[in-house]
């Protein structure tokens, strides 16, 4: 499955109906955080007009969602 091409306000408001809340901002990084049994899960996310293939694929990956799940997410 391709991923598309998309920016860092896209993802973090994917990532806010997935659960997870903004903890903090550091220049252009984005931390947010859920909660998943009790611990406390964090993903960094730049707030780029356009995210590399890669970097989005990492934030996938740290936010155990999976690409499918992601990509509907994304609406």
């Amino acid at each position: 499955m391709r991923l598309p091409r998309v920016s860092g306000k896209r993802v973090i408001k994917a990532l806010e109906r997935a659960g997870f809340s903004v903890a903090r901002q550091k220049g252009s990084h984005v931390i947010m955080i859920r909660n998943i049994n009790g611990r406390k899960h964090g993903v960094v996310v730049p707030k780029h007009k356009e995210l590399d293939i890669g970097t989005l694929a990492e934030i996938i990956r740290q936010s155990k969602l999976g690409k499918k799940k992601f990509v509907k997410l994304l609406g």
